[in-house]
């Protein structure tokens, strides 16, 4: 119990964020034609975010499986970067390691990277409850905003713009938290020169690809800019 008030604690912030987004999830997919068990299933088995909300106009549009499943990793991919600072503690939670690897979202590493546990807490413990308390905050979400779109008539015209907003919330706080203006310039070169070269249809993953090469390859003069900073 005292793992579980601890985890709450922690993660209350991120379940109004959690709550918010996922409602528009479920109301966009209620509203191209998708039942409450679907936009349901998407938040407890896709756990994406911000792309299943970009996933929507997406399946509407008759993109393909793989098209969709590369939009995925590709925006996703972060999170790969993420997980490498808790190979070694995913990897003594025995079991409960394929969970944690699901649920590392964006919110649940910065959460995880900053939480200052408490004396005598099992950390292994109360990190998997703050994991799954984030996936329970957007499965909840996905869930009441299909059942809004269901039985509940709104005019849902501007709900999509809901991922941008996210999006320009996170590049917003990147600019004003990090000396190193690179990964911000780097994204938007490569989003406006694939824009404009292959039109707005087929831009995105070009330019994600791109952008992170670009990135590998700046890697230490990001870093040493960083450390400059933090000297």
């Amino acid at each position: 119990m005292q793992e579980l008030r601890f985890a709450v604690r922690n993660t209350i912030p991120i379940f109004f964020t959690y709550l918010f987004i996922g409602i528009a999830f479920g109301m966009l997919m209620s509203d191209a034609g998708y039942g409450v068990l679907l936009s349901t299933a998407s938040g407890l088995f896709i756990f994406a975010g911000s792309m299943q909300i970009v996933m929507v106009p997406m399946m509407i549009s008759g993109a393909s499986l793989p098209a969709l499943a590369l939009m995925t990793f590709f925006i996703n991919a972060r999170h790969v970067f993420y997980g490498i600072g808790f190979i070694e503690q995913f990897r003594r939670m025995g079991w409960r390691r394929p969970y944690m690897i699901l649920t590392l979202t964006d919110e649940t590493y910065s959460v995880l990277c900053s939480v200052q546990y408490e004396k005598g807490l099992d950390k292994d413990r109360a990190a998997f409850l703050i994991a799954m308390l984030d996936h329970l905050y957007w499965v909840f979400g996905c869930f009441l905003g299909a059942c809004a779109g269901q039985y509940l008539q709104f005019d849902l015209r501007g709900i999509d713009f809901s991922a941008t907003a996210f999006f320009l919330v996170v590049v917003v706080n990147q600019w004003r938290q990090y000396r190193s203006k690179l990964p911000f310039l780097t994204a938007a070169v490569c989003a406006i020169g694939f824009y404009l070269l292959l039109g707005k249809e087929q831009f995105l993953i070009p330019s994600l690809i791109t952008c992170l090469a670009a990135l590998i390859l700046l890697k230490k003069p990001i870093e040493a800019k960083e450390a400059y900073r933090d000297e």
